[in-house]
């Protein structure tokens, strides 16, 4: 029997899945800020302060966290991670679609040729 490459592709997708179990939602900020410590240089504008931060949609509203040092890394792969996910989903979702719409399309013609 013949393989079908949108099914090995689908099985492809939904395999990686697994990989993506520690993804995060949301977007990761890195944002140059004063600290307002008036002796600080970067009360001038001279070197400001990095901060890192999560932001998230949280029982639909905007929820941003900031997230220290050790933690920059991991918390920017996870995210990115989500972003991976929602493009494999996209995928799969895509190839079930036109999967549908031939069968859909398939039955249609089958329906006009016994008609005719």
């Amino acid at each position: 029997m013949a393989r079908d490459p949108e099914l090995d592709l689908r099985g492809k997708l939904v395999r990686r899945l697994g990989l993506l179990r520690e993804m995060l939602p949301g977007s990761f900020v890195e944002r140059k800020r004063r600290c307002g410590k008036p002796n600080c240089a970067c009360a001038q504008g001279e070197r400001l302060h990095t901060q890192y931060m999560l932001s998230v949609l949280v029982k639909g509203k905007v929820k941003t966290y900031s997230i220290p040092a050790r933690l920059v890394e991991e918390v920017r792969k996870k995210v990115e991670l989500h972003k991976s996910f929602e493009q494999a989903a996209g995928g799969i979702c895509d190839l079930n679609l036109q999967r549908i719409i031939r069968e859909i399309e398939g039955e249609k013609k089958a329906k006009v040729r016994d008609k005719g």
